[in-house]
């Protein structure tokens, strides 16, 4: 391999060189995500316990605070903020109170999602365009086998095989780079739409207890 490299043409070689740098990337996002996912749906179940618990939903806000580090915990801090801010002084309810408290969930839980899902982008990215850059390499190899076989005016197979390898070599490095890339952009992107969908279901029966507690 190490061979094929070293008689490849620059430009070849630089393409090789993008593809191994694209592979990491995308191993480095995917090993990321894998870890966030996991913490993720941990949080989410630890948190779940605790709100079902049968404990008044004030003692556990007061218990994570404003500002807590679980995803799912920002969701309910976002909605119990917003209905501890639609009481007035009085003891009543300011009008439009569980709109209000909706859109704040609702807002809480879109941030979530762009945190679950960037990085996402970038496999996509190298699955879609790592074969064609691989497929350049190629062609740029070949292109150059043939021109050396002009040159030297011989087709024997020991003149043809080193260049067609080393240009082969440019597409086996982008399918390497590409079929990993697309695999995980598939499982990683339905975990993350897996837990957005966990995180709605939670603010739907959060906002009925709600609205619950509006109407009484």
């Amino acid at each position: 391999m190490w061979a094929l490299f070293a008689r490849a043409t620059i430009t070849v070689k630089f393409v090789m060189i993008l593809l191994v740098l694209a592979s990491v990337w995308c191993w480095a996002v995917i090993i990321d995500k894998w870890i966030q996912y996991r913490k993720a749906r941990a949080e989410a179940r630890i948190f779940d316990e605790q709100f079902w618990s049968g404990n008044p939903l004030d003692e556990l806000f007061d218990r994570i605070g404003t500002s807590p580090d679980g995803r799912s915990e920002r969701i309910f801090a976002a909605g119990m903020m917003e209905w501890r801010r639609s009481h007035r002084q009085d003891g009543g309810l300011i009008a439009g109170a569980q709109a209000r408290i909706d859109r704040s969930m609702d807002v809480a839980i879109a941030k979530e999602s762009e945190r679950l899902k960037k990085g996402l982008p970038i496999l996509a990215t190298v699955g879609s365009t790592a074969p064609f850059i691989g497929l350049f390499g190629t062609v740029w190899g070949i292109m150059n086998a043939f021109i050396e076989i002009a040159e030297q005016q011989n087709t024997n197979l020991a003149v043809v095989a080193p260049g067609i390898a080393e240009a082969l070599l440019a597409t086996g490095l982008g399918l390497l780079a590409a079929i990993p890339a697309v695999i995980f952009y598939n499982k990683l992107s339905s975990d993350s739409d897996a837990i957005v969908n966990g995180y709605e279901a939670f603010a739907d029966e959060f906002a009925t207890i709600l609205s619950r507690q509006l109407d009484s």
